[in-house]
């Protein structure tokens, strides 16, 4: 019996000692292969450094990118002329290059194939970014008050667009002008806030109004009449 029990002893000591070192074995082999693929990385981003470098700047100009679509899905593109002239003001609020107090004029949004020219649109759009880039902070003037209130038996009146009843003069201000162009259901608009005396543009915004119409005339009043049918008495 006590050899039958040294034999067992015996077995159970080689079985642990062949087990102890086949662990080790594996450990000191995971080890060892940890190290290669380590320094197999380090060597593999020494070579590749420049392609690395290419991969980071992708990246980044993808993040610009989401910027740039996040930016015109909930800023520059609107539904309403309300939220469309809304942004404008916003946009040249948040877009200042220097904070000033320096009086501000606005001035009509023009059609973008002629600075010459404007349209109803392009005076409602004026005359709401008075509204909402006073409300904003901006120091807006009014430039077109007469001299004096002139009244007649329809009502009293200040503001003109009639030159001569206007003041020769105005102080050194800024100046809002603005663009539009027509698109297929949509209006795209341009705006910008420019020193006077050297042009410098000092805050500036764009916004698409989309109004999904097939004909914009309604919106610019300028549809065509509608067809008439002359009707005689036959003979």
């Amino acid at each position: 019996m006590l050899k039958t029990f040294a034999k067992s002893c015996l077995v159970i000591a080689s079985v642990s000692l062949f087990t102890g070192c086949s662990l080790s074995n594996f450990t000191n082999s995971e080890n060892t292969s940890k190290t290669n693929t380590t320094n197999s990385t380090v060597q593999k981003t020494y070579v590749d450094k420049n392609v690395e470098k290419e991969n980071q700047d992708v990246q980044i100009t993808k993040q610009h990118i989401q910027i740039a679509n996040d930016r015109q899905m909930n800023i520059t593109s609107q539904s309403t002329l309300e939220a469309t002239i809304n942004s404008l003001a916003t946009q040249m609020m948040r877009n200042q290059k220097m904070s000033t107090s320096k009086p501000v004029l606005i001035t009509s949004f023009v059609r973008l194939d002629n600075f010459k020219k404007t349209t109803e649109f392009g005076r409602i759009v004026s005359e709401s970014l008075i509204n909402e880039m006073s409300n904003r902070g901006f120091n807006i003037i009014e430039y077109r008050g007469q001299m004096a209130v002139s009244v007649n038996e329809r009502g009293e009146y200040f503001i003109t667009r009639n030159p001569h009843k206007l003041k020769d003069k105005v102080p050194n201000t800024y100046v809002v002008v603005g663009t539009y162009s027509r698109q297929y259901g949509k209006v795209m608009l341009n705006a910008r806030v420019m020193d006077n005396i050297t042009g410098r543009i000092i805050t500036s915004a764009r916004a698409t109004y989309n109004h999904n119409m097939k004909n914009d005339c309604l919106i610019f009043k300028d549809c065509q009449p509608a067809r008439t049918i002359k009707i005689i008495e036959e003979k």
